[in-house]
């Protein structure tokens, strides 16, 4: 049966080198798994995450003409919940911190924020534009 990209399937670490790992598939066939598409995280040295005969699951990521195919472990892992974070106005992290207020005074904060961010970006904006230029000496 024939592969498809955006599936993840099982297999097996065949060769480690410096930019990635092959991995042999199911029916023989074969992908490299590059070293950005191994972990989460930066990776500096592929053998602290993957050891030749381990059993990986990959997802497809492209497959050519000639053969070759494209593999990722990371994006074949479950994604990690995101933490939210405080910073910003999204719609679900603006209202689960004012549940207990009225629509009206909601947007009374969020106008009264949104101008007070306004105003300093406008300040932040024109002391940029007036310093820090070429100053032409008036006496030649």
């Amino acid at each position: 049966m024939p592969f498809q990209v955006g599936e993840v399937v099982e297999g097996t670490v065949l060769n480690i080198t410096d930019f990635g790992a092959f991995v042999q598939l199911p029916e023989g066939k074969t992908g490299l798994v590059h070293i950005s598409e191994v972990a989460n995280t930066y990776v500096k040295d592929i053998n602290e995450f993957l050891k030749e005969n381990d059993k990986v699951k990959v997802k497809i990521l492209s497959m050519d003409k000639g053969g070759r195919i494209s593999l990722s472990i990371k994006k074949a892992l479950p994604k990690p919940k995101q933490v939210k974070s405080n910073k910003g106005y999204d719609s679900d992290n603006y209202s689960n911190r004012n549940n207990n207020i009225s629509f009206e005074e909601r947007i009374s904060k969020f106008l009264k924020d949104s101008d007070e961010r306004q105003q300093q970006l406008k300040k932040n904006f024109d002391s940029k534009r007036r310093g820090g230029g070429y100053k032409r000496n008036a006496s030649y």
